[in-house]
């Protein structure tokens, strides 16, 4: 249920927040510039108009998701810092201080949900308005195209991790049903799992590879006979949990779709080619750039093992969604070879080309940008560990990151304008004081 709005016909003892505020900090800035209203109208409809108990104010939300990656915070960092920053708060929409915090962090959960993913591109397209696009010419629309991994947050697989927490999840169901096993083999696994540890030695590598088989044989074991004795009214709850936990322990090292965790099943293995990192568990990001001005134009996440070639038509369409138009011309690098246009767009593959013209050289090389961009994103802008739960997690999570990048862009050129301006009223008191010595000196003498 929406809430309803506060009144506040009488002005409060004190001044407001916008009254205390430096008015040309980054974020009291960026409060006025965003269209909040664009989101009141969008989201609404999320909501009921006579049931359920009143919900948060949709700004509030709104500016909680953009403060979590602009500050690179989690959830309930994020509602506790909020009730101590009274720029935060500014920025959410409060005209004055609260002391207390701004909702519980299980409803920015509830809120991620509800708006999905056409909300959160709305999102992003107002960062990129706020940045203020040059209107390009249809002819002249050039951007960067490049993929990354965003990685899950999993432990590294392997195949005696998965068994070890199948049979601890068989536990945990034998006792939620109060099951009578024929054998738990709590002891077993221990014992196995101190003969694991050798592995790399000299002597203790054979028993290791045998105690590796034998706690395979124990989860198999115990998931067929949970199977066997679940009640008919607790079958449907457990099932489809164990079929992933005997897909698990029949899968082979070459099978496609391999399941690499237990609670995120849909996480596919990139080999990216990284000498410190051969593999990466996680899923395909995309981003796209505009070659003027660096601002991110696209966004998008693919949970399918995807040549980057096959992103092209889903990215394109996103940026036409995004901003309403076409772009001409496409840079990416050899990893996208194959596909040579889409629509009116062409693609632009390097390759040994001796009549190649010297803007289609720059262009190339103005491609490489988009690498620091995604370096930013990881470190700074929560891309290099999604901790947002399933598919839908990694759909909105490279989105909200490339948004807040957007914004922090916004934020940094207001910081630089100031004090740039700073530096000028500085240099012109001080020309007007050596002005006047000289004039002082030409009297004297």
């Amino acid at each position: 249920m929406l809430s309803t709005k506060k009144h506040t016909p009488q002005l409060g003892l004190f001044h407001g927040l916008s009254d205390q505020l430096d008015q040309k900090h980054p974020l009291y800035q960026l409060a006025n510039k965003i269209n909040w209203p664009l989101f009141d109208d969008a989201f609404k409809k999320h909501y009921s108009e006579k049931m359920g108990k009143p919900a948060k104010p949709i700004r509030l939300m709104v500016s909680l998701l953009i403060l979590k990656y602009v500050r690179n915070l989690s959830d309930e960092n994020l509602v506790e810092n909020w009730s101590e920053n009274i720029y935060f708060q500014y920025f959410g929409g409060e005209q004055y201080f609260q002391a207390n915090i701004p909702c519980v962090p299980t409803e920015l959960v509830a809120f991620r949900q509800r708006i999905g993913e056409d909300g959160v591109e709305l999102i992003l397209q107002e960062s990129i308005r706020v940045n203020e696009p040059p209107k390009d010419d249809e002819n002249s629309i050039v951007v960067s195209v490049d993929t990354t991994v965003q990685e899950k947050n999993i432990t590294y697989p392997t195949d005696d991790k998965l068994y070890k927490k199948i049979i601890k999840r068989c536990w945990i169901i034998a006792d939620k049903e109060s099951l009578d096993l024929r054998q738990s083999y709590k002891n077993v696994v221990i014992s196995l799992g101190h003969q694991q540890r050798f592995k790399h030695t000299k002597h203790g590598a054979k028993s290791a590879r045998k105690a590796n088989k034998k706690v395979k044989t124990i989860a198999g074991r115990l998931v067929r006979e949970i199977g066997r004795k679940l009640p008919l009214a607790s079958i449907g709850v457990h099932l489809p949990f164990l079929k992933l936990y005997q897909k698990v322990l029949s899968q082979k090292r070459g099978d496609s779709n391999k399941i690499y965790s237990l609670h995120e099943p849909d996480v596919k293995c990139y080999s990216k080619g990284k000498e410190h990192k051969k593999f990466e568990f996680g899923s395909k990001a995309s981003i796209l750039i505009d070659q003027k001005t660096g601002i991110i134009m696209g966004a998008m996440n693919f949970t399918q093992t995807l040549h980057d070639s096959k992103t092209i038509p889903d990215v394109l369409e996103q940026f036409e969604r995004l901003n309403g138009k076409e772009a001409s011309h496409v840079f990416v690098d050899r990893g996208y070879k194959g596909l040579k246009e889409y629509k009116a767009s062409k693609i632009h593959v390097p390759k040994p080309d001796k009549n190649i013209t010297k803007e289609r050289r720059q262009q190339h090389g103005k491609r490489a940008a988009i690498e620091p961009v995604i370096g930013h994103l990881k470190q700074d802008y929560r891309l290099c560990r999604n901790y947002l739960k399933g598919i839908f997690g990694d759909n909105i999570n490279v989105i909200l990151a490339a948004a807040a990048m957007n914004f922090k862009r916004r934020m940094n050129l207001w910081r630089t304008e100031a004090i740039r301006c700073w530096l000028l009223i500085c240099k012109c008191l001080i020309d007007t004081y050596w002005n006047f010595i000289a004039q002082k000196l030409k009297l004297t003498f």
